[in-house]
C-alpha cells in the first residue's frame, strides 16, 4: 500500500467522524495511542505493540487529513533520503 492509500483509507473511513471531532480532539487521540505503544514497548508485548503501532499511524493520518497534508510529500520533503540534522546518510548523529 502506498502511503497515499493509506491516508485516502483513512479519510474515507473517518474524515467525517475526525472534522465533527476536530483537531485538538483528534490529537488527543494520537496521545492517548502513543502513551498505549510506550505501555507496549516498557511490557514488549509484540502483538499489543504492532496493534498500538497500527493505530498511532491511523491517527497521524487522521490529523493530516484534518489538514490536508500529504504525507508522503510532507516526509519526502523533511527525509530526502538524509538525516535533516546531519545530512548524511547513514545518520551520524549522537542522539
Amino acid at each position: 500500500m502506498e502511503i497515499s492509500e493509506f491516508q485516502k483509507r483513512m479519510y474515507d473511513l473517518y474524515a467525517h467522524n475526525d472534522r465533527r471531532r476536530g483537531a485538538a480532539a483528534t490529537t488527543l487521540w494520537l496521545v492517548e495511542e502513543v502513551g498505549e505503544l510506550a505501555e507496549a514497548v516498557r511490557r514488549e508485548d509484540m502483538d499489543n505493540l504492532r496493534e498500538e503501532l497500527a493505530d498511532c499511524f491511523a491517527w497521524i493520518g487522521a490529523i493530516a487529513n484534518l489538514y490536508d497534508i500529504d504525507l508522503e510529500a510532507a516526509f519526502l520533503e523533511k527525509y530526502p533520503d538524509m538525516c535533516p540534522t546531519c545530512k548524511k546518510n547513514p545518520c551520524i548523529c549522537t542522539d
